[in-house]
């Protein structure tokens, strides 16, 4: 999955590198890449667009949180 390197939807990374400060952050991520690999063959635009909009319901939620209420609803409304 490539992500954004800046903008709202962009990851935290440290050195070019993804930085998650819990295990729970990697797996969602990887959940997220592994369902828009499979269910949209690789096109991550209904993700980000969903990221996007998690992010702007909620600014002050923290990015990987984000990712996850993102992942519902996509997992949710793709079903």
């Amino acid at each position: 999955m490539q992500l954004d390197v800046d903008g709202p939807a962009a990851p935290p990374r440290s050195n070019g590198e993804l930085v998650f400060d819990a295990p729970w952050q990697a797996r969602v991520f990887g959940l997220a890449a592994a369902f828009v690999q499979t269910r949209f063959e690789g096109d991550r635009e209904p993700f980000r667009q969903r990221l996007i909009a998690a992010i702007a319901t909620d600014p002050e939620r923290p990015y990987w949180e984000s990712w996850v209420v993102a992942l519902e609803d996509l997992v949710a409304r793709s079903t």
